[in-house]
């Protein structure tokens, strides 16, 4: 019996050293920066001159799959998980179409790699061809992994208004994430927000803390949820939501009085999100708890 208790003691001691264990890398290759967990490919942040706008992609879950999906046919400007606008002073920093605006990245330098965690700093300038840049926006990328069945991107950045900024009710606004369609809600997935409606019908237009969309492949759960931080402007931003599998925070959509939002020259906008990839439901992986430590952070 006592040596039973000491294999017992002895796998849950391995289990937390093991986890504690993990080690996160970030490395240039190319034209992107991968992300590494103990070796093996978390996520890569895509910085192409061909691209719209920096992406991540692919965003992969516990099952060595991608929770995220890279466009297709009626949505081409869904690339995965990422940040672009609409409609800025007349411009289009999210749809296809380079010449309708671009968001370019200037620069990456990796800040910290090979410990607990990874992180990488961005700048990108917001442009298109005759007319003067609207946007400068300031990023940083960290990337850690509490256990082998929690990965995290935190997302965090600072949009810097080069002009006086007019933005016209969009859809196509912000943080955003394309889910796998294995994981939708039309692919037998969840999609859950933090007072706990459920779907495109009960979460679209609503104000929430944040989101989780998972479901079931490989005979394992697993998903992808999106927090926002108080700290950002317009908190708790309402969703634009759909079935078929996207997410996106967005305050762009539901202008008061139905105005364009606008911004002044100089003026700084700060918006922090955290892309948690889990194993198991909201439940399991503890999304709620997960979000009162990060309120606090």
């Amino acid at each position: 019996m006592r040596q039973f208790i000491f294999l017992i003691l002895a796998l849950i001691l391995f289990r937390e050293n093991s986890e504690a264990q993990l080690k996160v890398t970030a490395a240039v290759a190319g034209d992107k920066i991968d992300f590494m967990v103990n070796g093996v490919l978390f996520t890569s942040y895509i910085m192409s001159e061909y691209e719209k706008y920096p992406f991540f992609s692919p965003v992969n879950g516990p099952s060595g799959a991608s929770v995220t999906s890279l466009r297709n046919g009626n949505y081409p400007h869904h690339s995965s998980l990422f940040f672009g606008c609409d409609r800025v002073n007349g411009g289009n920093y999210w749809q296809e179409g380079a010449d309708r605006g671009r968001i370019v990245s200037l620069r990456a330098d990796i800040v910290e790699s090979g410990g607990d965690r990874a992180v990488v700093s961005n700048e990108c300038i917001w442009t298109r061809p005759g007319a003067e840049s609207p946007v400068r926006d300031k990023r940083r990328i960290t990337v850690f992994a509490p256990s082998p069945d929690k990965y995290i991107i935190d997302f965090d950045i600072i949009l810097e208004m080069l002009d006086e900024v007019t933005i016209e009710k969009t859809n196509h606004s912000l943080f955003s994430c394309r889910v796998d369609p294995d994981l939708s809600v039309k692919g037998g997935g969840t999609m859950i927000n933090s007072e706990g409606m459920k779907g495109e019908k009960l979460t679209f237009g609503k104000r929430s803390a944040w989101i989780d969309y998972y479901g079931e492949r490989f005979g394992k759960t697993e998903g992808v949820a999106i927090l926002q931080h108080p700290s950002c402007k317009w908190y708790p931003a309402p969703w634009f939501t759909r079935d078929y599998g996207f997410i996106s925070p967005t305050p762009m959509y539901w202008p008061e009085n139905d105005r364009d939002l606008t911004l002044d020259k100089g003026e700084l906008v700060k918006l922090r999100y955290r892309v948690i990839v889990h194993s198991g439901d909201h439940l399991t992986a503890g999304i709620e708890e997960e979000f009162v430590k990060y309120k606090s952070e």
